[in-house]
């Protein structure tokens, strides 16, 4: 287990010798180098014969290597509510190859708190379903309270009912919008939107005292009146609301980094859109006209005059 010093330095004076190899001069270690193990030293004895050494001029066959595609976490993320979507997303540059949703985060205990509580004390719990939704969330569970009662909501609260529950649409449209524009890679559209929505969300506070969590909606109307004066400032607020909408227009509709990658993105055919039970934007977006303020109208939307867009090549572009 030690070093013979004297074949050492016997090798090192072979290899200092100055022979020319093609005009380089050949290198070894010098006689004062080997010197300095002339003591024991720990040298390894028969552990090499596991690993023999590749010949010098060797040619060792090339692995066939596997290239694999980036495999990124997405969540669980908070699509309007914390901690209730997880995506498992397989990558190529860009392009999503392969998506594996878990929407097993979804159910945190709201069924179970609501069986001890009563009908008024329930309403809270659909503002924190999906807070960018709250009215519209509270809208249909009074809907299905007076249906079962048997309840008559006076024409004042219909009217109050669906007017903030359009105010909560524009709300949530201006924050879907505002963030998939951040996320594709602009953000001065992402300010503008947010502007705009900040205006709507003091029509919130004015009426219910709340920004957020509104627990507005009542069975059988609301908790209280509008406010004097509300009505002009929605009016004031979406009557410019069209400008915002026009600048948009400009910076986006044609805009190349916009349409490339939302123009012929996650193509779903109607007929799939159908057997996978889309509904809203998403069923719209594949070229079916179902919207139920129209095909099952509720309060008064039977009343009023609108118009509902319709995608054709069921894309993130039409969505």
């Amino acid at each position: 287990m030690f070093a013979n010093t004297r074949i050492l330095i016997g090798k090192c004076n072979r290899f200092t010798s100055n022979i020319l190899v093609r005009g380089v001069k050949r290198w070894g270690c010098d006689a004062d180098f080997a010197m300095e193990f002339d003591k024991q030293v720990m040298w390894p004895v028969g552990d090499f014969d596991r690993y023999p050494r590749p010949i010098w001029n060797a040619k060792i066959e090339p692995k066939e290597t596997q290239v694999y595609n980036m495999v990124v976490n997405f969540g669980p993320a908070h699509p309007a509510a914390h901690g209730v979507l997880r995506l498992v997303t397989h990558l190529k540059g860009e392009v999503v190859q392969r998506l594996i949703p878990h929407i097993g985060f979804l159910h945190r205990g709201t069924e179970k708190l609501m069986e001890y509580k009563t009908y008024l004390q329930n309403v809270p719990f659909f503002d924190r379903l999906d807070y960018v939704s709250a009215m519209c969330n509270e809208h249909p569970y009074c809907l299905a309270i007076e249906r079962l009662l048997n309840i008559e909501v006076p024409r004042r609260g219909k009217y109050i009912r669906t007017l903030m529950s359009e105010v909560t649409r524009l709300l949530n449209h201006m924050l879907a919008l505002a963030c998939h524009i951040l996320d594709v890679g602009a953000i001065s559209p992402f300010f503008w939107l947010f502007e705009e929505r900040d205006k709507l969300m003091e029509i919130y506070e004015r009426v219910c005292g709340a920004r957020m969590h509104a627990a507005y909606f009542r069975p059988g109307g609301v908790s209280q009146d509008i406010p004097i004066g509300t009505l002009a400032d929605i009016y004031n607020d979406v009557s410019k609301l069209g400008e915002r909408i026009d600048e948009l227009e400009d910076v986006l509709t044609n805009n190349r980094l916009w349409v490339m990658r939302t123009k012929d993105i996650g193509l779903v055919k109607a007929e799939d859109a159908l057997n996978l039970s889309f509904s809203g934007v998403m069923l719209r977006g594949s070229g079916i006209k179902w919207d139920l303020r129209k095909t099952q109208p509720y309060e008064v939307y039977d009343e009023l005059e609108f118009d509902v867009p319709i995608g054709v090549n069921g894309d993130c572009y039409d969505r």
